[in-house]
Order: C-alpha cells, then sequence, then structure tokens
C-alpha cells in the first residue's frame, strides 16, 4: 500500500545520451564541452522547451526530460536527431557528437523536482537499445503514436535489458521526412597540387549595374568550391585585384601559386542568362574543359551547381554524388532577394562608411523581398557588425542587438551556412564566450574551410583561448590563401606573436599597417616596451593619447578577450610599463 506522501503520476519519459562522450572528452576535453553546450544552448534545449518537455536533470552527456504528450515527445526527439544530422553533415568521424534517444510512458514518482521509479528506469535502457542517432520506444509509446502520420515504428522484438527482469517490446521510431545521421561517405584523396584560382567573370551586358550581377555569381562559385576539402580555393579578394587587368593565365597562375584557373563570362537580359565558363591547367598552358550555360534566371542556382560540379569532376576525376550535396543551399524564393544579396556583398567588401550604407540597404531590400532567405539575414548581420567594429553605428548597442538577433534567424532557416558560424564565432568571442565561439568557428571552418575570413579568425580565436602560437600558423595560412589579404591580418598576426611573447615579430607585423589607429599604437607600445625599447614605446603612447586623450589601461583591456588570466595580466604588466595610465 502506498505511503500517503508519495506522489505519483502519468508521464512520458524521454530519456538521452551522447555516443562516445568518454572517447570525445580524451581526445579534446574543451572543445567537446564548448560544442556539446552550443548544442544544448542552440538546438535541444529550445527543442524541449518548444514541446512542452520539462528537464528533470542533466548529467554531463545526458538528459532525463519529462513530457505530458508523447506526440511532442516523439517530435522533440524527431528534430533533435535530425537537425544534429545536418549539424554533423561536415564535421570529422572522430569530431561528431550523435545522441541516442528512448522514449517510455509510464507510471512515475514525483520527490520536489525529480523523478522516480520503474518507468524512468525503462525509458534510460530504452536509449541504451537506441541506434546512434536514432530514437527507441515502448509498446506503450507504440499505442499513441502508431497511428499519426509520418511516423513508422519497426519491431525490435523483446528485448531482455539490464536490471529490468522482465523482457521489454521496443519499437525504432522513424519519420519519413527524417534525415539519416550519417555523413556521406568521403571520396578518395585527390592528387596534389589541386589548387584553383576562380577569376572575376566579365561582365558582357553593356550595362554597368550588371557588375554586380557577374562579380556576385563569381563569389558564389568561389565559395561552392571552397567547400570541397580537396581543392585550396584562392579567395575572392587576391582574383578580383585582377580584375579589368589583361590577363596571362600562366603568370596569373605563378603569382598566385595555383595550378587550375577558371574565367568566365556573364550576359543578362531580361529574365534570361548567358555563362560562359573554362578551366585551364596553367602548368600545361592548356584548356581542360570549358561550357555554355544559356537559361532562365530562375535556373541561376542549377547552373551554378553545374559549373561547381564539372570543374571538381574534372580536376578530382572522382567526385562522388553525395558530395554534390555539401555545394547546395537554401535556395531564395525570388531572384530579386538573390540579386540584392549579390550587390550588398560587393559594397561590403569595398570597406568604408558609405558604401556600408549602400550595402545595408540593399541587404535590407533582400530581407524584405525573401524573409526566409537565410544568407541574407547572415549577410545583414555581417554588414551590421562591420558598421559596429568601424565605429559608424549611430546606436552601438541596437547595431550589436540586431546582429544577434539576425543571425539567430539565419541559423534556424539554415545551419550550414558557413558565414553564420563566422559572424556568430566573432560577435561571441567579443561577447567573452569563447567556448561557444569556439564551436561555431568549428562549424564554420568544417563548411568552407578554405575561406580566408573564417581561416585568420581560427587563429584570431585560438589566440584569445591562449594558443597563440597555432594561431599564428592559421594567420599565416590565410595569408597565402589571400595574397591579397586586408590589412587587418597583419594586426591579427601582431596580436597573436604578442601573446606568444614574440615582441620583435609583433613590431614587425604591426608596422605592416599603414594606416594605424589608437589600438595599433596602444599594442606597438606594449610590445617595444616589452622588447626593452622604452623611447619607441614612448613615441607609440604620445600617438595613442593624440588619438585618445582619455585612453586608460582598465578601458582598454575590457575589449581584449583573453580567456586565461595570465595573458592578460601580461598584456596589462606590458601597457603600464610603456607608460599608461590605469
Amino acid at each position: 500500500m502506498n505511503t500517503p506522501d508519495v506522489q505519483r503520476r502519468l508521464s512520458v519519459i524521454f530519456a538521452s545520451d551522447m555516443v562516445g562522450y568518454s572517447r570525445l572528452m580524451e581526445h579534446d576535453e574543451a572543445g567537446t564541452l564548448a560544442r556539446l553546450k552550443a548544442h544544448r544552448l542552440e538546438l535541444i534545449d529550445p527543442t524541449i522547451a518548444r514541446h512542452g518537455g520539462r528537464i528533470v536533470k542533466s548529467t554531463g552527456d545526458g538528459l532525463l526530460v519529462e513530457f505530458a504528450s508523447v506526440v511532442e515527445a516523439a517530435e522533440a526527439a524527431r528534430s533533435i536527431q535530425t537537425r544534429m544530422a545536418r549539424r554533423n553533415a561536415d564535421v570529422p568521424d572522430d569530431r561528431r557528437i550523435l545522441f541516442r534517444i528512448g522514449i517510455h510512458m509510464g507510471d512515475i514518482i514525483i520527490e520536489g523536482d525529480d523523478v522516480f521509479g520503474d518507468s524512468v528506469n525503462l525509458a534510460a535502457r530504452l536509449e541504451q537499445q537506441a541506434d546512434v542517432g536514432g530514437i527507441c520506444v515502448s509498446e506503450a509509446v507504440k499505442g499513441q503514436i502508431a497511428h499519426k502520420s509520418g511516423m513508422r515504428l519497426e519491431d525490435m522484438g523483446q528485448l531482455q535489458v539490464k536490471n529490468i527482469s522482465r523482457p521489454i517490446q521496443a519499437y525504432r521510431l522513424r519519420f519519413d521526412d527524417a534525415e539519416t545521421p550519417q555523413a556521406p561517405a568521403r571520396p578518395p584523396q585527390p592528387p596534389e597540387q589541386l589548387s584553383i584560382a576562380v577569376l572575376a567573370f566579365n561582365n558582357m551586358s553593356g550595362d554597368p549595374e550588371q557588375e554586380f550581377f557577374s562579380d556576385g555569381l563569381t563569389e558564389d562559385i568561389i565559395t561552392a568550391l571552397s567547400r570541397f576539402r580537396e581543392l585550396t580555393v584562392i579567395s575572392r579578394n587576391s582574383t578580383f585585384a585582377l580584375k579589368g587587368k589583361p590577363i596571362n593565365v600562366p603568370e596569373v597562375a605563378r603569382s598566385l601559386n595555383v595550378r587550375y584557373v577558371v574565367e568566365g563570362s556573364v550576359r543578362k537580359a531580361g529574365n534570361r542568362v548567358r555563362i560562359t565558363v573554362q578551366l585551364i591547367d596553367a602548368k600545361a598552358d592548356a584548356h581542360v574543359w570549358a561550357e555554355r550555360y544559356d537559361r532562365e534566371l530562375a535556373d541561376i542556382f542549377e547552373i551554378q551547381d553545374e559549373v561547381t560540379s564539372s570543374i571538381v569532376a574534372t580536376v578530382v576525376g572522382r567526385l562522388e554524388a553525395a558530395e554534390h550535396e555539401r555545394v547546395k543551399r537554401a535556395i531564395p524564393e525570388n531572384m530579386q532577394a538573390y540579386e540584392c544579396v549579390l550587390a550588398a556583398k560587393v559594397l561590403h567588401h569595398r570597406s568604408n562608411r558609405d558604401e556600408n550604407t549602400k550595402a545595408r540597404e540593399m541587404i535590407e531590400r533582400a530581407v524584405a523581398s525573401d524573409p526566409n532567405y537565410a544568407h541574407a539575414h547572415a549577410w545583414k548581420a555581417c554588414i551590421i557588425g562591420q558598421a559596429y567594429a568601424n565605429g559608424w553605428a549611430s546606436d552601438p548597442e541596437a547595431a550589436i542587438a540586431t546582429v544577434v538577433d539576425e543571425l539567430a534567424i539565419a541559423l534556424r532557416l539554415d545551419e550550414n551556412d558557413s558565414d553564420v558560424h563566422r559572424i556568430l564565432a566573432a560577435v561571441r568571442a567579443m561577447q567573452d564566450q569563447l567556448d561557444v565561439a569556439a564551436h561555431h568557428q568549428a562549424r564554420a571552418l568544417s563548411l568552407n574551410p578554405n575561406d580566408d575570413l573564417i581561416v585568420v579568425q581560427q587563429g584570431e580565436i585560438l589566440t584569445w583561448l591562449g594558443e597563440p602560437e597555432t594561431g599564428i600558423e592559421w594567420i599565416k595560412r590565410a595569408m597565402r590563401l589571400n595574397p591579397h589579404h586586408p590589412e587587418r591580418f597583419w594586426n591579427h598576426l601582431g596580436r597573436a606573436y604578442f601573446v606568444a611573447r614574440r615582441y620583435k615579430d609583433a613590431i614587425d607585423a604591426f608596422r605592416r599597417i599603414s594606416r594605424m589607429d589608437k589600438s595599433h599604437h596602444a599594442f606597438l607600445a606594449a610590445a617595444h616596451a616589452m622588447a626593452g625599447e622604452p623611447e619607441a614605446a614612448a613615441a607609440h603612447v604620445k600617438a595613442t593619447l593624440e588619438s585618445d586623450p582619455g585612453f586608460l589601461i582598465a578601458t582598454y583591456m575590457k575589449t581584449m578577450h583573453y580567456k586565461r588570466q595570465e595573458d592578460a595580466e601580461h598584456h596589462r604588466e606590458a601597457l603600464a610599463r610603456a607608460g599608461f595610465g590605469d
């Protein structure tokens, strides 16, 4: 007979556990925790809440959740597993975070905020029987969802499980629209020298306004090619530096240190577009492949996918059909939004206040035209973030809030957009959320490993995390990817050298910047002071104070994002030694 103070109720228990937690922690403890926290923050906890679940307890790698509805519990499990499959699509096998989920409905005992009883144990045992990335449910759950549209149950038979005396009937829960959690097999390793440069496509329309379209189309093809780890793709900044100049392909290839060069032209008239593309083996000075596409403008994404796949198939020679999926992205509902994004990107890359304002106008038009275009939201965040970082925003707090809101929208619409994760990493680092920043940076790098902006940011974040020597190598790699890189890359390199206590190298890097601001002068003052050069340090202190008479160490250090206290103290000591006041 039950004691009067024992409370019971009928509930749905959802148990989840991370697969291979100990192995992942042993391999990369900090990175695994950062990625797991990010998955919880961005996906798992919001999904559970949206479906009415209550997290009862959380262990390092597992969750116990109570739901009032079997259907809501099943839908939450489906959403988590499906979206985790997408998140893992481009993550190396040994770094993927995958879950098993078990669901049971039965009587539970409530004690405060905790739950106990046979039903809780059954849910945990069902979770252990689930496939990796899968869902296992009991007979009681089956009875509630067997006839629900889109849900399928596969009989697993009577299972004998640990600490349960009787066998339990279990079922695999499948969904008609669910994605497999396993990423496609990677193709065999290609031959060496798979380096490629895509030159800016020529605008043959006779209309200067169409430069936005041809430039944006070129950039999209560069981005798509960059998603293939087999290729080293030169950044758009370097290839666009050659725009409008006479082209000698072998000379261009030598200057950019690539074997293959892509040239093309675009002629757009009304609702039709003609694109010609040719792939050249610069080493042999021979045309490898050429094609012309004459299509309706609405087919532009199919054209881009065909161009990208044809180039990669020709160069690598063994592209699998599954690999083609990696270059696809969410397609906007109308071409006006797409063209506005192309124009906004080109304006953004000009990096001045007036062009940033114009880029903001274009990206606002894109978002208004197609609110479900994830890439437009990502670039809205990037453009506003540029204004914030350069002091052009009239209301900085509102600007950064808008950046965060736009990135949340973009992430919800398309989790596999590298720009979304790149910008999220930058924002989270600026907010001193370095573990979350590291997660998004890893996602951005896996999605687009040849984007020089992502590669240089990898070095920057590693520097904040206290790994400056590794960060230096990443920054140098970004410089090799983009021989015409922005001057700010020298700023990233100088800071990494400074944190590594390599003061002479830091000074050499900062001296490459032609237009120094107060931050550059402050870093140089600190580096000279630590290098035992007080006169040079004093000169840069003077230059800093001329730019900002109220400069104080305490205020300045708030703009630094060191994870290790010793790195922050080192920087503070260097500034004080240079002669700055606190």
